[in-house]
C-alpha cells in the first residue's frame, strides 16, 4: 500500500494545481452519482468527470467526433457493424477506496461488461436500458430470466458480452448498428467496479469511485458538491482529431502537450433560482454561468451580443446551439388528461392549441429559443426540416371548438368547462418553485382561461419531480432533453412504450409507434429511416402525449480569468480542459 500511495502523491507535481478552483453552478439538484441509475443533467455532469466511458467526444472538433477515452484506439468494427472489439488501455486505475482493501485496482474489460449488465438489471431500474436492451445479443433474454428469477445473474454469460481477456471486450449486437459507437461514449455506460457496488449497496450512488480526472470531495446533498483532482489520474493531454472552427484553434494550440486537468478543485453550487445565479456571477462568485437565466437575458445581451459594460469587465459570451427539444407532457395513464379515446385526445390537442408558444418564447424565454417543429432538433441525424406540424399551431378558437364538439362545456356558468359527463375538470401541472416557472405558470393560466379550462399548479424541486415522473405521479409537466448523441433515436426513445418508468414520462404506449421505432433501429441513416421518424412524430401529434414547445439557444458566460473554455454540443461539463488564472 505504501509504494502505491507514494506513486499517487508523486503525480501531484505534474497534475492539476491544488491551488486552483473552478466555480460552477447547477440549476437543479443531483439525484445520484450511480452512472447506471442517474439521468438528470446535474448528476450526469458529475458522473462524466468521475467515471469514464470507453469513448468520448473530441473537445473542440466540429462536427462532433467520438474518440478513444480508455481504449487504446477506436473499437474494431466487424460484420458490417454487428461486432465491436474494444481494447482497454493498460495501466488505468480506479481511485483508492476501502472496497479495494488497500490494493491498487486496475480497470479491466470485465468492469465495462459489469456496467452494461447493471443497465440490464431490473433491480437497478436504469433509465438507460434502452441503449443496450435488444441491441446486445442475448440482452432481452437476460432481462426476462432476471424477471422470472427475481434477481439478475451477473455470473451468467450473455452471448453479446464476451470478456476475451483482461483488456479486451467483444460486444456482439443482434443486428448491425453503426450508431452503436455513440452508446460507448455515453457516460452512463461507464465502467463500474463491482467491489464498490457490493460494499456500499443502496448507498452506492453517494460513493462514486471511477477512473476519471476528478473524485468526489466535500458533498452536501442538493446544495454543494466539490470535486477534487484525481491524484492518480493517468497522463492525459488534448490533441484534436478533426477539423477545428477558427475560434477554437488558439485554444487547441494552448492545450497542446499540457497535462489535464488544470484545476485542482471544481466547486459546484446548486442554485435553482435564476436571480441568485445571476447575482452570484455578477459578484464574481462563479467562474462560469452555463445558462443565462432567461429573466436576465436583457441585462446580459443586446440581441446576440454581450452588453458593453459586461465586456468591459472581461466577461466573455459564447453562443451555443446545443441540440435540444422542450415540451409539456401528459401522463397517458392519468384519469383526467390521459387515455387514448377520442374525447381524451381532443382534450390534449385543445390544450396544445390553446398554449401560445410564441408568446412564451418572447415573454418568458426573452427570445432565446425557436419554436419546436419536430421532436428531433436541427443538426441531429434524422431531423426532417420539411415536416409540418399543423395540429400544434396556436389556435384558441379551434381549441374552443374542439372542446365544444367533444362535450367539454361550461354547464354551471362559472367560466370553466366540465367533463363530457358533467364532472368538475381541473388540469394539474407540476413545476419547480422558481420565479421562471411562476412566470411560465401565469402564461399557462392565461392561455387555459382563454379556452375555458381550469388549471392548478403544484410545486416541488426538479429532483423530486423527476422521481415522481418515473412513478407516474405527475399529470402534466414541462420538460426537455439535450442530446446524448447526435441521432434521432436519442429523442424518439422518450416516447417508446418499453421505456415507461424510465425516460418515457408521458407513459405513452402505442403499438404502432413502438413498431416504427423497432423498425427504425434496424436501418442505417437514410431517407427511409427519416420517414419512419416522421411517421412516429405524426402519431405523437395525433395522440398528443406531448405539446412541443421550443429548441433553446444557450448563452454561456465566463469570467475574464477563465481560459480554454468552449461549450460542447453534446458534453455539457468540460471542466478538465478549463483553466483559471488566479492573478486575475
Amino acid at each position: 500500500m505504501f509504494p502505491f500511495a507514494l506513486a499517487l502523491a508523486a503525480t501531484w507535481s505534474h497534475a492539476a494545481d491544488p491551488g486552483k478552483t473552478l466555480r460552477v453552478v447547477f440549476t437543479i439538484a443531483e439525484t445520484s452519482f450511480d452512472p447506471q441509475f442517474a439521468s438528470d443533467a446535474a448528476s450526469d455532469g458529475v458522473i462524466s468527470n468521475i467515471y469514464e466511458a470507453m469513448l468520448d467526444y473530441d473537445y473542440l472538433a466540429r462536427p462532433v467526433k467520438v474518440v478513444p477515452r480508455t481504449l487504446e484506439s477506436m473499437p474494431v468494427i466487424e460484420d458490417e457493424g454487428r461486432t465491436y472489439i474494444c481494447h482497454i488501455r493498460r495501466g488505468i486505475f480506479f481511485t483508492a477506496d476501502a472496497a479495494f482493501k488497500g490494493k491498487p485496482r486496475e480497470l479491466t474489460a470485465a468492469d465495462y461488461a459489469y456496467g452494461i449488465k447493471r443497465l440490464l438489471d431490473p433491480a437497478v431500474k436504469s433509465p438507460w436500458i434502452w441503449l443496450v436492451e435488444g441491441k446486445i445479443a442475448g440482452s432481452a433474454e437476460a432481462i426476462a430470466k432476471a424477471a422470472k428469477a427475481g434477481r439478475f445473474d451477473y455470473e451468467a454469460s450473455i452471448p453479446g458480452l464476451e470478456v476475451v481477456d483482461r483488456y479486451t471486450l467483444k460486444i456482439r449486437l443482434a443486428q448491425p448498428d453503426l450508431r452503436f459507437i455513440y452508446v460507448l461514449a455515453v457516460p452512463n455506460v461507464s465502467a463500474v467496479a463491482r467491489e464498490v457496488v457490493d460494499a456500499y449497496g443502496v448507498d452506492f450512488g453517494a460513493h462514486p469511485v471511477g477512473t476519471g480526472p476528478y473524485i468526489l470531495g466535500a458533498y452536501k446533498r442538493s446544495s454543494k458538491i466539490v470535486l477534487d483532482a484525481n491524484p492518480g489520474y493517468r497522463e492525459s493531454t488534448y490533441a484534436p482529431s478533426g477539423p477545428l472552427p477558427a475560434d477554437s484553434q488558439a485554444i487547441a494550440a494552448a492545450l497542446k502537450g499540457r497535462r489535464l486537468p488544470f484545476a485542482g478543485h471544481i466547486d459546484i453550487s446548486v442554485i435553482e433560482e435564476g436571480q441568485a445565479r445571476w447575482l452570484a456571477f455578477l459578484n464574481r462568485e462563479l467562474d462560469i454561468l452555463d445558462l443565462i437565466p432567461p429573466e436576465f437575458v436583457v441585462e446580459a445581451l443586446i440581441g446576440d451580443k454581450l452588453r458593453p459594460e459586461l465586456a468591459a469587465r472581461g466577461i466573455k459570451h459564447e453562443l451555443l446551439l446545443r441540440p435540444n427539444t422542450w415540451w409539456t407532457y401528459f401522463d397517458m395513464e392519468d384519469p383526467v388528461v390521459g387515455g387514448y379515446t377520442p374525447d381524451k385526445i381532443a382534450l390534449r390537442r385543445a390544450i396544445g392549441m390553446g398554449n401560445d408558444v410564441a408568446e412564451y418564447i418572447r415573454v418568458v424565454m426573452k427570445g432565446r429559443a425557436v419554436p419546436a417543429t419536430s421532436i428531433v432538433p436541427p443538426d441531429i441525424v434524422g431531423y426532417d426540416p420539411t415536416l409540418k406540424l399543423q395540429a400544434q399551431l396556436y389556435d384558441p378558437a379551434a381549441a374552443r371548438a374542439l372542446l365544444d364538439r367533444f362535450g367539454y362545456k361550461d354547464r354551471d356558468g362559472d367560466g370553466y368547462r366540465e367533463t363530457p359527463d358533467g364532472k368538475p375538470l381541473a388540469l394539474e401541472m407540476w413545476s419547480p418553485p422558481t420565479s421562471f416557472f411562476r412566470q411560465a405558470d401565469e402564461l399557462w393560466k392565461k392561455n387555459m382561461d382563454a379556452i375555458g379550462l381550469r388549471i392548478v399548479f403544484k410545486k416541488d424541486r426538479t429532483s423530486e419531480l423527476r422521481k415522481m415522473a418515473r412513478l407516474g405521479k405527475i399529470p402534466m409537466r414541462y420538460d426537455g432533453w439535450n442530446a446524448d448523441y447526435p441521432d434521432a433515436e436519442n429523442y424518439m426513445q422518450l416516447l417508446y412504450g418499453p421505456n415507461t418508468g424510465g425516460e418515457n414520462n408521458a407513459r405513452f404506449k402505442l403499438p404502432a409507434y413502438d413498431a416504427l421505432y423497432d423498425e427504425a433501429r434496424k436501418l442505417p441513416d437514410s431517407p427511409q429511416r427519416t420517414k419512419l421518424f416522421d411517421r412516429m412524430t405524426e402519431l405523437v401529434i395525433a395522440y398528443a402525449p406531448w405539446r412541443l414547445s421550443e429548441h433553446r439557444l444557450e448563452d454561456p458566460l465566463v469570467q475574464g480569468w477563465v481560459k480554454y473554455y468552449k461549450p460542447h454540443p453534446i458534453r455539457s461539463q468540460v471542466w478538465q480542459y478549463v483553466d483559471v488564472d488566479p492573478r486575475k
